[in-house]
């Protein structure tokens, strides 16, 4: 039987900056894993090399093996640099939204049990005032929703300020029976 795998065939072995790499990828992940503290990153950086060089380079190169440890070393800058910008931007993120008291992080957000109440109660009061004495309503909307004055709610009913006053009252006594419920 056969047994050559498909890659042997297709591929050619590797020339150039390629065969240098595959050569010396072990001291290269050894070098690597020395500069950023983590074989895994290493690994990355080595990996991130591999696809940097696998566009041609327009003139040789004399020492293809110090080129191989210049792009890593600038990958490695590179990932260093972006690590300091997550972490100064997560850092002012938690600064933002989050405040400290004594040596405790406290969260100001309402937790899930008053905001579920705070839905309710805003439901009540949209039921409530959807609901009964109508002109009452309405006059109250005017109001207190979309900031009319006394005089100007008076005008668009054509009723006395007095009516408005009494009209609100009986609204408001409406909503506190309502949302008491």
């Amino acid at each position: 039987m056969w047994s050559l795998a498909v890659a042997d065939i297709d591929s050619p072995p590797p020339a150039g900056l390629s065969a240098v790499l595959a050569a010396n990828r072990p001291q290269l992940v050894r070098f690597f894993a020395g500069r950023t503290g983590s074989v895994a990153e290493a690994e990355d950086v080595v990996q991130e090399i591999w696809l940097h060089i696998a566009d041609p380079v327009a003139a040789p190169i004399a020492n293809p093996l110090a080129y191989l440890h210049r792009i890593g070393m600038n990958i490695v800058l590179d990932r260093v640099r972006a690590n300091g910008r997550r972490v100064r931007r997560d850092t002012g993120y938690v600064d933002a939204t989050i405040s400290v008291a004594g040596s405790e992080a406290v969260d100001d957000a309402p937790s899930a049990f008053e905001t579920v109440d705070g839905r309710q109660r805003v439901a009540q009061l949209a039921a409530a005032l959807a609901g009964p004495p109508e002109g009452a309503m309405r006059v109250f909307r005017r109001h207190k929703i979309d900031g009319l004055s006394h005089a100007e709610v008076a005008a668009e009913f054509a009723i006395s300020r007095s009516a408005v006053e009494k009209h609100i009252a009986v609204a408001l006594r409406h909503l506190r029976k309502a949302l008491d419920d």
